[in-house]
């Protein structure tokens, strides 16, 4: 966890003196409930709930540096701030990992709050962009090559309806990941049976791992990095097409360009799209720290410690990423700068290629056999792409079109961009929910 890719909020979570004070308040929250359920003294729970603790790091650091033992070292240092009758009934029953992993999901809990409303607002953006370039028009590519018509707004359509399901993708780990575990050394309730873990649990806003071992199962943690890892994975896609959109070569959209912001030491002129690169870069970070996370579900028999010093980075490391590159991207996105007139030419550029098989349709629609429309058009094309001029000149004479008025006019028809657009209403109508007015004309290529 670096500062450069760390957002305060998402930061603090993770702060040494934050968990620190987590774990002090699962360990209250076990002393107050065994305390009215009659486990432990009384006064010696009173003396555990009501002592002021200063959180004294470098006197746990010490401590740990004699014990190799963070958990022992953290409650040696709050049982010498309070009196003799609080320290036999501090951590009553507990082992280590009940404390860790209790408190680790509470801070989880409160990490996936942070990332579920960036979430929220990054979805946002993507719903006014395609509302916004829902009449922009542009070429369609596959293979990096073009291929038809399509409006700007349904790259944005396709990107909002992927990070809907991330929304719910997010939600379902959320319910999985939120739970505790007080069950002690071997996971077999010895010392605190399950119907009191269960109500320590819910007073910290858990529920409770059903069938615990020494540790909360790590199935949860893998379901969840794969989650968090599937939201840099669809950043990373859109991060990618901005990236091509802004070559040279294309120039339709491009990251925006701060006052002040440079491009290079050594070319004044460049404007990079450094932002969607530096995003491409960090999912590739989340996706290892998936696999890690994997790694870590199988431990031996009820529990080792391999998957803890993997979760010490990848916990802070992924959300803190995962909330800076939603941050980021949606701030791209947000002012993201559109060249329709760009668009424009470049549908243009190979003289009509778009058009190849609205021509074949129309072709096959008023009596020619597929196979030999496909032929002429084909040919057609080939000559266009390899020799330039007009795909629709080289179409009128080739040899084998067919001849006469009402051809000439079908052609007219199939080289018409607005009818690439007249279903587009329909996908907006399914993933908005909503009727969208056809407010304006495509050919434009204005919003």
């Amino acid at each position: 966890m670096i500062d450069r890719y760390c957002r305060p909020p998402m930061k603090g979570l993770f702060e040494p003196l934050h968990r620190l004070k987590t774990w002090l308040r699962v360990e209250r929250e076990v002393t107050r409930v065994l305390s009215a359920k009659g486990f432990v003294d009384s006064e010696g729970a009173r003396v555990v709930l009501e002592t002021p603790v200063r959180i004294d790091i470098p006197r746990m650091e010490e401590i740990e540096a004699e014990t190799r033992h963070d958990v022992i070292a953290f409650l040696t240092m709050i049982s010498e701030q309070m009196p003799e009758a609080g320290r036999s009934v501090l951590h009553y029953g507990l082992t280590s990992t009940d404390l860790v992993d209790t408190a680790q999901n509470l801070l989880v809990s409160d990490a996936l709050h942070i990332v579920t409303d960036e979430l929220h607002r990054f979805v946002g953006i993507l719903e006014r962009q395609a509302r916004a370039h829902r009449k922009t028009l542009m070429v369609g590519r596959s293979h990096g090559i073009h291929g038809e018509p399509i409006v700007f707004g349904m790259k944005f359509l396709s990107w909002l309806s992927e990070f809907r399901r991330h929304q719910e993708r997010l939600s379902r780990a959320w319910e999985s990941i939120r739970v505790g575990k007080l069950s002690g050394a071997m996971g077999t309730a010895v010392t605190i049976p399950p119907e009191v873990e269960e109500e320590i649990l819910q007073g910290l806003g858990l529920s409770v791992e059903p069938a615990a071992t020494q540790v909360v199962s790590r199935d949860r943690h893998a379901e969840l990095f794969s989650v968090l890892a599937g939201i840099g994975a669809s950043l990373e896609r859109v991060a990618v097409e901005i990236r091509h959109l802004q070559r040279t070569e294309v120039q339709e959209a491009e990251e925006p360009f701060r006052p002040g912001q440079k491009g290079s030491s050594a070319m004044p002129h460049k404007r990079n799209p450094v932002g969607s690169e530096n995003i491409t870069g960090l999912a590739r970070l989340l996706r290892s720290y998936a696999g890690a996370a994997l790694e870590n579900v199988a431990l031996w028999h009820e529990r080792d410690i391999s998957h803890s010093s993997v979760e010490r980075v990848i916990l802070p490391d992924a959300f803190c990423l995962v909330d800076y590159m939603l941050d980021r991207m949606g701030s791209i996105l947000r002012d993201l700068v559109v060249y329709p007139e760009r668009m424009r030419k470049n549908l243009e550029a190979t003289g009509g290629l778009v058009y190849s098989q609205s021509v074949l349709l129309e072709l096959v629609r008023n009596g020619l056999p597929r196979e030999e429309a496909y032929r002429i058009v084909q040919e057609a094309a080939m000559a266009t792409y390899q020799e330039g001029g007009l795909f629709r000149e080289r179409l009128l004479a080739h040899p084998d079109f067919p001849k006469g008025d009402e051809w000439a006019g079908f052609l007219g028809k199939a080289f018409d961009p607005v009818r690439f657009t007249h279903n587009i209403e329909g996908i907006y109508r399914r993933v908005l929910g909503e009727s969208q007015s056809p407010d304006g004309d495509p050919r434009s290529g204005k919003v």
